[in-house]
């Protein structure tokens, strides 16, 4: 099957969950997810504009049972059920983007990581304050795991989802127990 950006349109399927830390919104393309953030003003336009860097045309359509598994997984999730997620994703950004985001999925479960550790484990020591801007940028929040880098000093620093989801995506790893 050809790419989802040679298609004429791509078809985006759109969705939403409830969580205990809010809404989350779901997008997926060819089957596989390729946005997951938590509801804010102005998401939807961010999403579009996200997609349009890198799909020539795309059509949203609403999701009818596509997202069945994220849905479960994610339930599960906030359950302490799920530690790994079994998700397929598609993800859209530069070489670099795609090497931190790559990186976030070695950060176990329970575990942190920091800008500067990041920046070491892709090879590239001196790009921590470039690492952080990638992980800022992070398309799929939670199964990609942005939430569990900290800063070298312990501290809870930037998550686009908010520093309070931040500290209770950890609390639930058992990451943060204050």
């Amino acid at each position: 099957m050809a790419p989802a950006s040679l298609r004429k349109p791509a078809v985006i399927v759109l969705s939403h969950l409830p969580s205990p830390l809010g809404n989350l919104h779901i997008a997926s393309c060819d089957g596989a997810v390729c946005y997951l953030g938590f509801e804010r003003k102005g998401y939807r336009e961010d999403l579009y504009a996200y997609l349009g860097r890198y799909l020539k045309h795309f059509e949203v359509q609403p999701e009818k049972g596509e997202h069945a598994t994220v849905h479960n997984q994610l339930e599960r999730y906030f359950e302490g059920r799920v530690k790994k997620f079994r998700i397929k994703t598609h993800l859209f950004g530069t070489e670099f983007q795609l090497q931190v985001w790559t990186a976030l999925r070695s950060v176990p479960y329970g575990g942190t990581s920091s800008y500067r550790a990041i920046a070491d484990y892709i090879g590239n020591p001196d790009a921590s304050r470039a690492v952080g801007q990638a992980v800022g940028r992070n398309p799929i929040s939670i199964v990609i795991p942005c939430h569990r880098v900290i800063g070298e000093d312990g501290t809870l620093v930037g998550y686009a989802g908010g520093i309070d989801r931040k500290k209770k995506l950890l609390r639930l790893e058992g990451a943060l127990l204050v």
